[in-house]
């Protein structure tokens, strides 16, 4: 019985001394650029996206950057990946995840003082689908960096760059693909 007891507090000293030598998970907080998040009503959808990905947390959201701040281990959360390469794994999660609505972007390589914001209002923005459709539309726009749309503002916006952009550019995709753009008279 003594020599049971005996082995069975080694064993556990053991096992503390080897758990207390490894290296504890490097939490690390990223914050990244958030394609689909055009709208504060999909806050929830993205929580419920990011629920899906094991060892990632969202920690923060900031619409106006359409950025988010996660908490993660690369390690654990990207296995084998390369530093240079998380972003692009993020983003093929995220959108495995999502049914394509997020995904991950690289911060901006433009300063942002160098953007220009227009905002367009659109007569047809009555849902989130429609809403969806139209930041889909604005951001495959060469030069648009960022986009939004609110059915509750019946607005759109786009963050440009202006030396590969405009206005005009966004209006014209916007009629090409029968958004109206108007109230109809």
């Amino acid at each position: 019985m003594k020599f049971t007891l005996v082995a069975a507090l080694i064993c556990l000293a053991f096992v503390s001394v080897q758990q207390a030598g490894e290296k504890p998970a490097s939490l690390q907080t990223v914050k990244h650029r958030i394609t689909g998040l055009f709208s504060t009503e999909r806050e929830n959808d993205l929580r419920e996206a990011v629920k899906k990905l094991p060892g990632i947390t969202l920690a923060g959201i900031d619409f106006a950057n359409a950025e988010a701040t996660f908490t993660y281990d690369p390690a654990q959360a990207f296995p084998g990946v390369q530093p240079d390469k998380i972003v692009e794994r993020f983003d093929h999660m995220l959108r495995e995840v999502s049914r394509s609505t997020f995904g991950v972007k690289p911060p901006l390589t433009i300063p942002r003082e160098k953007l220009t914001l227009i905002e367009i209002p659109v007569y047809t923005l009555d849902c989130k689908a429609c809403c969806f459709a139209v930041y889909g539309i604005l951001t495959r726009i060469d030069g648009v960096e960022q986009a939004t749309a609110s059915f509750k503002e019946h607005r759109a916006t786009a963050l440009i760059d202006p030396a590969k952009t405009s206005r005009e550019a966004l209006l014209k995709a916007l009629k090409e693909r029968g958004v109206l753009l108007e109230f109809p008279k």
